[in-house]
């Protein structure tokens, strides 16, 4: 019975996380953001972000024939038990509390996606900003796996986010012109971010995502 109950609160907070106001409700999301809020490295501006994207070599996608996620090797150790993963919890989230393991155990965490506050760490998860299966379609098929690992634990570049786990798994491996963050005042920064990390790892773009990221390029 009460794994039933626990079961039906879960699919109940999927459901309902998709706009921050239906899931105010549930237990672990706080109404507001906190104070102050870590985040990811800094992206370029948006003037320099609209340099890069035109010099970005444009292409049709590539195939997705032979991708699978284990050929990106994550989440590796940083240091002494700490995982990326749990790095990037750390980073972005405020009061975060680790245990012996490195696993965050107390902590508040704003989702930029979609404005939603997490007080546990098994609702978030760890957003590659330019997924892994695109940036296989966009170049990286070729890479060998030692580049694959370090794109897929890039903590220099804006690559790696906590966001509310259900967000990022609607966002799949979707480009901008398929998927933007629900919360639209942080797509600008969002933009910036993608073309930051598809420029310093030399990734294309197909057409209809330039298009979608210099409309929003432009809007900043």
């Amino acid at each position: 019975m009460l794994a039933a109950t626990v079961y039906a609160r879960r699919i109940a907070r999927r459901a309902g996380v998709l706009t921050a106001t239906a899931a105010l409700g549930f237990t672990g999301l706080l109404a507001t953001a906190p104070a102050a809020q870590a985040a990811p490295p800094t992206p370029v501006s948006a003037s320099t972000a609209r340099s890069y994207l035109a010099s970005l070599t444009v292409k049709a996608e590539g195939s997705s024939t032979g991708y699978s996620r284990d050929l990106f090797p994550h989440w590796i150790t940083q240091s002494g038990a700490c995982n990326t993963r749990e790095v990037v919890l750390k980073r972005d989230g405020v009061n975060v509390v680790q245990d012996s393991s490195c696993a965050a155990i107390r902590g508040s965490w704003y989702s930029e996606y979609d404005g939603a506050t997490w007080t546990a760490a098994s609702d978030l998860d760890i957003d590659h900003v330019v997924a892994l299966a695109e940036a296989w379609r966009s170049g990286a098929s070729s890479w060998t796996t030692s580049q694959r690992q370090a794109f897929a634990n890039d903590l220099t570049r804006p690559q790696l986010i906590a966001v509310t786990d259900n967000v990022n798994q609607a966002k799949s491996d979707l480009d901008p012109a398929e998927w933007m963050p629900p919360r639209t005042a942080y797509r600008c920064t969002y933009a910036r971010m993608w073309v930051h990390v598809k420029y310093h790892w030399k990734l294309s773009v197909d057409s209809a995502e330039k298009s979608a990221l210099q409309s929003v390029l432009n809007g900043c």
